[in-house]
């Protein structure tokens, strides 16, 4: 009789499916072959082994490289929250039966379903006692985001315990990835965020964005729960995707249970809603278990938010205001390349430790016209360049042509004709022809026109308003001139020019 609940949890879909009349297009339900392979019956009686291939345990291992906790618990002596007398490192232990009517406690003040099984336990195990130190930080982290969550979950009127499916999806850590692709702290994928208003573009990922993220997940949840009525259902779908439940449920007979499609279910699936269920025991109980909060440092209090009206890198306003790289990397995932897109008309916010908010506050503008040691240096090697490739002569061989020698030089035909004053197309060998590496010479190159003997007396002299983001050398390169014509015109030493200055340029 080992297998005896096996047998009754097997064709139990068959007597629920005769009486809903479940019957799906091209579906017989007299010709279902219901399959479950002897290593889904092990599943079946070992919570362990759907613990060991859920992601929890990765999601919780990637907590604890947070840098921001301090070695103190949340605000208080953790003796005050101690009513139980627990000696500081003992692990509390409990029967089935403290755990089956705590749960059922839980469960009679939610509209979610909560139930205690081995799968449950399996989990309740592995966050109060095997990764306690991460539960702890869990916790801390719950003060950071669950104020957030439970805004969102009320304006969507949706049940108040979803809060704790950040914590199965990412341990509350907002700079979470999965081997899948999933992103922040509901793991959304590509696709599902952009169907929710999440984008993807090549500097910024909302799905590291909390506040979008968040209400993202509430959207997602809410439509999930039109279509299944059921919340366990609708956290499979919201795991494995509404397509791999529907499979489930039409292989379990189109009963619409979790428990009953729970054979049929993705492994990582399977153990998705006793994650959740023993989450929230944990969060509720943890006292019980001898858990608190262990202090989140700057994440609890210590940051606030800028509005930023321009485009500007994380390196300009760490070398400008002294933000730290990390913290400004840490609390601002979603610009993925560390650089903020935004404009007057499209402002972004940006997160960094409060100390620093005033600063930036004051020296806005002179952050975004700030050049960073990493744009001089970009600017000096293409100077350097330009230097070097001002011009050079090609020997012509026997043999070329002006197309095979603009090919080798990666140059046209027409500008080797204007730099060199040519007519025809036809060369000798043993000529020699001016070539421009960069294929612009540094001064144009031009056959003296008639007008041009009405300029003998001069050159003409145009003005030039430094834009945003230009420099010496590109506009050297726009006027086909060298960077130290420009510094001798307008008697200037050094390479630095600001938005507006006015510069000669000769022509």
């Amino acid at each position: 009789m080992k297998y005896a609940h096996l047998l009754l949890f097997v064709f139990l879909p068959f007597a629920n499916l005769m009486a809903q009349n479940y019957d799906p297009e091209g579906y017989d339900p007299d010709t279902l072959e219901v399959e479950i392979n002897e290593q889904e019956i092990k599943d079946l009686n070992s919570g362990k082994a759907v613990v060991e291939e859920s992601t929890v345990m990765e999601m919780l291992d990637m907590v604890s490289n947070i840098m921001y906790f301090k070695d103190t618990y949340l605000d208080i002596d953790s003796s005050l929250m101690n009513v139980y007398g627990y000696s500081k490192n003992e692990i509390p232990y409990f029967p089935d039966s403290v755990y089956a009517n705590r749960i059922e406690a839980l469960a009679r003040e939610t509209t979610i379903p909560l139930t205690f099984n081995t799968h449950v336990k399996s989990f309740i195990d592995l966050y109060a006692n095997r990764r306690r130190q991460q539960t702890s930080r869990m916790l801390g982290l719950s003060y950071v985001y669950f104020p957030m969550f439970e805004e969102y979950l009320a304006k969507y009127n949706l049940p108040l315990e979803l809060k704790y499916l950040a914590m199965v999806e990412s341990a509350l850590n907002p700079t979470a990835g999965s081997k899948a692709g999933a992103k922040g702290l509901w793991q959304f994928m590509q696709g599902t965020g952009r169907e929710f208003g999440l984008k993807v573009t090549s500097l910024v990922d909302d799905r590291y964005d909390p506040m979008k993220e968040t209400e993202a997940a509430c959207q997602y949840l809410q439509s999930l729960y039109a279509r299944y009525g059921d919340w366990f259902l609708v956290l499979a779908a919201y795991n494995s995707g509404p397509g791999t439940v529907n499979k489930a449920i039409i292989r379990a007979g189109g009963v619409k249970n979790y428990w009953a499609i729970w054979p049929y279910l993705p492994s990582e699936t399977r153990g998705y809603v006793p994650a959740f269920i023993a989450v929230t025991y944990v969060m509720n109980f943890a006292t019980a278990h001898n858990l608190y909060p262990i202090n989140p440092g700057l994440l609890l209090h210590g940051t606030d938010t800028v509005m930023v009206r321009d485009r500007v890198a994380f390196d300009q306003i760490n070398e400008c205001i002294g933000v730290p790289m990390s913290d400004l990397v840490f609390f601002n995932p979603q610009y993925t390349k560390q650089i903020v897109p935004a404009s007057k008309y499209n402002p972004c916010a940006l997160r960094m430790p409060m100390k620093y908010t005033l600063l930036f506050a004051q020296l806005e503008d002179s952050i975004y016209a700030y050049k960073s040691k990493a744009e001089i240096k970009r600017e000096v090697i293409e100077e350097k360049v330009e230097a070097v490739s001002d011009s050079f002569v090609h020997v012509v061989k026997k043999g070329e042509s002006l197309g095979s020698i603009a090919r080798k030089h990666h140059v046209t035909v027409a500008n080797i004709k204007r730099w060199n004053r040519l007519k025809r197309d036809s060369i000798r060998p043993g000529q020699r022809l001016t070539i421009y590496r960069s294929g612009a010479p540094m001064a144009q190159v031009s056959k003296p026109s008639k007008s041009s003997k009405a300029n003998a007396t001069g050159p003409t002299v145009k003005v030039h308003t430094v834009k945003r983001g230009e420099t010496l050398t590109s506009i050297a390169k726009k006027y086909r001139c060298s960077v130290n014509d420009i510094k001798k015109w307008n008697g200037i030493k050094s390479n630095n020019i600001k938005v507006g200055q006015k510069l000669k340029i000769k022509k």
